[in-house]
């Protein structure tokens, strides 16, 4: 993990807990003798989740409708603090903070992770974009009741399946970065073969605890990798939702100084640095990110030259 990741050592389960009592009742014994949770249990991980962001991010309350996308803390907070390196290169090596710095969220979610954790960590402004009507409702009941986001997040509605910054960027706005985790199923088939192999490894993992008398807590065999359609998949996949951001990021270059994107397929990459650079961005960068044995990354391309230094 990044080395300003503040989950680089694990779940501290008992200030969780004092944070936020609810989990208490997710916790189970694992090989190791520490006390986790049952990851396959979308209640526990829910749970889990709104401990962390509670405890580390200052959250007065974290909660997301039933059936959608739960995302692990973890990994979020790597790219957060990845952007935050590829905009400390360009600023003396120092980390820029403050609400001078605005990030755009395309597809904010009904989590709204990426700007709670890019707000409480670097004191990030935030405007969030979705086309999902329940999951700007969510988004904005966290704002509502959380005064530490409130001043730091906007969401808008993305009416347009079509377009990706066509709708939400104004004419007179100016932002730092974009972000997005897109889609990166072909289909809802694939989605959902995607998420019973995720799945079958939870199970298994979960038999070999039980048959050395470890106790797992699941109820049932619920999926914890949820998510609306739009957040799972869309035609075409990843690499066609990534190649059409590159295509629209031409008519905003003057106004977002670097486009990111996460990547799940290593197998992406050339094809988008191509797109890349057809397009006329000046500079292209992968990112690599690493939790445990799993290895993501992100991309960034920029069609400016020399960048002013960022201001803080």
């Amino acid at each position: 993990m990044h080395p300003r990741n503040l989950h680089r050592s694990g779940y501290p389960m008992a200030k969780l807990c004092q944070s936020y009592p609810a989990l208490r009742a997710h916790l189970i014994s694992a090989k190791s003798g520490q006390q986790s949770i049952d990851f396959a249990n979308p209640d526990s991980v829910k749970a889990l989740n709104a401990a962390l962001l509670i405890h580390y991010y200052g959250m007065s309350m974290w909660d997301i409708p039933a059936g959608y996308l739960c995302p692990p803390v973890p990994g979020r907070a790597d790219y957060i603090h990845g952007i935050a390196d590829l905009l400390s290169a360009e600023n003396n090596g120092k980390t820029p903070t403050g609400s001078k710095i605005n990030g755009l969220d395309v597809g904010v979610g009904a989590n709204a992770i990426y700007p709670i954790i890019g707000s409480q960590t670097y004191g990030w402004r935030f405007v969030g974009s979705d086309i999902d009507d329940v999951a700007l409702s969510c988004a904005n009941t966290l704002i509502d009741n959380n005064s530490r986001l409130k001043p730091l997040l906007a969401v808008r509605k993305q009416h347009s399946k079509d377009n990706i910054f066509a709708g939400i960027i104004q004419p007179d706005e100016h932002f730092t970065f974009s972000l997005c985790n897109p889609p990166f199923h072909k289909s809802a088939r694939d989605a959902a073969t995607g998420s019973q192999r995720k799945m079958s490894g939870l199970e298994r993992s979960k038999q070999k605890l039980s048959r050395k008398g470890k106790t797992s807590g699941t109820q049932g065999s619920k999926l914890n990798f949820a998510g609306q359609n739009n957040e799972l998949w869309c035609e075409g996949g990843e690499l066609a939702f990534i190649q059409r951001m590159i295509s629209q990021s031409v008519d905003v270059q003057q106004q977002v100084d670097w486009f990111t994107c996460l990547v799940s397929k290593s197998a992406h990459l050339k094809a988008i640095e191509t797109s890349v650079k057809y397009v006329g961005a000046k500079k292209f960068i992968k990112v690599d990110m690493g939790q445990g044995q799993k290895i993501s990354r992100f991309v960034a391309w920029t069609f400016k030259d020399n960048k002013a230094q960022v201001s803080e």
